[in-house]
């Protein structure tokens, strides 16, 4: 299968805090599946590292203003790579305003948590490509 991944889950270093989130069971799931990868906040025309953002209701905020813009640009050539290149699902980073499935943190930056999808979690859900959290990776190994 074709998986679309979160570019920080393979190592890459563009979380907002210019790191990466690497997961150890990548190199496995790689070894079953070709992943794509990417990051829909660079997508999305934003730098690494930014500052941090979260979603609060249909906008995303940083603390120096709303970057929902770029979240949502992002979303869409995210949506675009996934169709073009024929993935079937995606694995993204938990959370996130842009990746986050299930969960996100609620717009007041004090690291509470609330139901709710990431932008482009939301777009690619929306557009029938199941999403997968990082702690779900599993599930897609057997």
């Amino acid at each position: 299968m074709r998986l679309l991944v979160s570019a920080c889950l393979l190592g890459v270093c563009c979380r907002y805090d210019g790191a990466s989130k690497a997961h150890p069971l990548l190199p496995e799931l790689a070894a079953r599946h070709t992943l794509v990868p990417v990051c829909s906040e660079q997508l999305g025309g934003l730098a690494t590292p930014r500052p941090p953002a979260e979603r609060r209701g249909d906008r995303v905020v940083t603390g120096a203003g709303d970057v929902t813009a770029q979240y949502r640009r992002g979303a869409e050539e995210t949506l675009r790579l996934c169709k073009l290149l024929g993935c079937e699902a995606a694995v993204l980073k938990e959370r996130s305003p842009s990746c986050g499935h299930g969960q996100i943190y609620d717009g007041t930056f004090s690291g509470t948590l609330t139901a709710g999808d990431g932008v482009t979690a939301e777009l690619l859900t929306a557009n029938g490509i199941p999403v997968y959290g990082e702690s779900q990776m599993e599930a897609l190994l057997r």
